[in-house]
């Protein structure tokens, strides 16, 4: 379960990332320097206990309280590879020199996603230790469970941040392609969550009210048809 250390991290989450947003192909023309805010956001589980992984919410006072959705995953080391995603990197008043990472092209965080999609995986909360987040809901794009082998980044723009996921079954027999689109301006949505497959949380707007909405769409395309009955 996800332990957090009350400690420092410099610079800030919000520092670091009024740096980064700016230069996003999501964020669109710079009109001044962000103003951000934390919003909201949960955080997933490594397995194996060396990544941090954190999907952060920042609402902008520049642009009129748009809510923007970065995943991030924090290392001890650098990620061979990844260069283009990595962020910054930060000192952390427990663990020190941390690589901060886009999510999105961390290997760790995409199959934590989705496990979190097949519901394999259970959302845990942003800033208190081993807390499950149960306002973070995830629906399946396939029946059972999926493995990640590889993935790409195929597409990033305001609709979002397109992943091409490419799957095996639990025995390690390939199953088929997933495409993830993991939303970077979020939207509020009316009513109960979406029935498309994908991931739908919460995050608080500039004014105190609560929004829903997806994080996250997916869609499954086996390796080949079913065949005919």
């Amino acid at each position: 379960m996800a332990v957090i250390h009350r400690t420092t991290l410099s610079p800030g989450k919000l520092e670091l990332l009024a740096a980064w947003l700016p230069a996003q192909p999501w964020y669109g023309p710079a009109a001044g320097q962000p103003e951000l805010a934390r919003a909201g956001g949960f955080r997933l589980d490594d397995p194996d206990g060396e990544v941090g992984i954190e999907f952060v919410v920042v609402t902008d006072g520049s642009r009129d309280g748009t809510a923007y959705l970065t995943p991030l995953t924090y290392r001890g080391s650098p990620l061979a590879g990844a260069e283009a995603g990595l962020i910054t990197t930060a000192e952390h008043g427990v663990l020190g020199r941390r690589w901060i990472y886009d999510g999105v092209r961390d290997p760790v965080l995409v199959a934590q996603l989705v496990a979190l999609i097949q519901g394999g995986a259970q959302a845990q909360a942003q800033s208190v230790s081993n807390t499950a987040d149960p306002t973070v809901t995830g629906r399946p794009a396939a029946p059972g469970a999926l493995v990640p082998l590889t993935s790409a980044v195929t597409g990033s723009g305001p609709s979002g941040t397109e992943l091409r996921i490419a799957t095996v079954d639990p025995d390690g027999l390939s199953s088929g392609q997933l495409a993830v689109v993991v939303t970077r301006i979020l939207q509020a949505t009316a009513g109960a969550d979406p029935a498309e497959p994908g991931v739908s949380a919460t995050w608080l707007q500039p004014d105190g009210q609560q929004a829903r909405g997806v994080f996250a769409t997916a869609r499954y395309v086996p390796d080949r048809a079913a065949p005919a009955s």
